[in-house]
């Protein structure tokens, strides 16, 4: 595992067996932007991969 997976391995453990909607995961990471304006960059890179994952198929 490397050191960055500390926080992914957190969400699976506590929060592994729910289901949200991606309208709820985008709420989520725009006030993770709004308390973290320095990750906004990243958060998009993010949630735009996401978004295009299934356009490789």
């Amino acid at each position: 595992m490397y050191f960055t997976d500390r926080g992914i391995e957190e969400l699976a453990e506590r929060r592994g067996d729910e289901q949200v909607s991606l309208d709820w995961l985008a709420e989520r990471l725009r006030s993770f932007v709004d308390e973290h304006p320095d990750a906004e960059a990243v958060v998009d890179q993010f949630a735009s991969w996401l978004a295009r994952l299934d356009e490789d198929e």
